[in-house]
């Protein structure tokens, strides 16, 4: 799949691979400075890499990165959704939203949830902000309550991530 940015830069959307785990760590840090995007240890991100796509230029330079995590039979959250500052405005976090609702859609996921400062982006993607915050019953939420994720931990809205997540916005679309 590419995607056209002029008639002379494009860019394509790929799975990642285990050599991309260091410019993914590269996207990430500024945006976690920043504390728009919550840093992880390098193990974390090997461990989850299957839920990785990246954005790669033309010249095979990773611009973008974006997973899909899967909670539940029906849940699953975009997260870890990057673009190098070069390509910011280009199309490429879109291309990758898309791309995740289409590998949530293929894993027969029916929503997909984000926690975000970007509301207006995701809105274009057919995004809801959460008017209820309960978007699992009260079994699931107690079955959730018993993983080490933490952005499991940041959909339940667990007092132990309150920091890093103050400000942001959860959202959710229905597939």
């Amino acid at each position: 799949m590419t995607e056209t940015v002029t008639a002379t830069e494009t860019f394509r959307i790929r799975p990642a691979r285990t050599g991309d785990v260091a410019a993914i760590k590269t996207l990430v840090a500024p945006l976690a400075e920043q504390r728009i995007l919550m840093a992880k240890e390098t193990v974390a991100y090997y461990e989850s890499l299957q839920e990785f796509r990246i954005a790669e230029s033309d010249q095979g330079e990773v611009i973008g990165c974006g997973a899909l995590h899967v909670m539940w039979d029906d849940l699953a959250e975009v997260r870890t959704l990057a673009a190098s500052d070069a390509w910011r405005g280009k199309g490429v976090g879109h291309a990758l939203v898309e791309r995740l609702l289409e590998d949530a859609r293929d894993l027969g996921v029916s929503r997909v949830f984000c926690l975000t400062f970007e509301v207006d982006f995701f809105k274009k993607h057919g995004f809801d902000v959460m008017a209820d915050q309960t978007a699992v019953d009260p079994v699931v939420y107690s079955e959730l309550l018993r993983s080490h994720d933490e952005g499991v931990a940041e959909f339940l809205d667990l007092a132990r991530v309150k920091p890093n997540t103050l400000g942001n916005t959860r959202m959710i679309r229905q597939l």
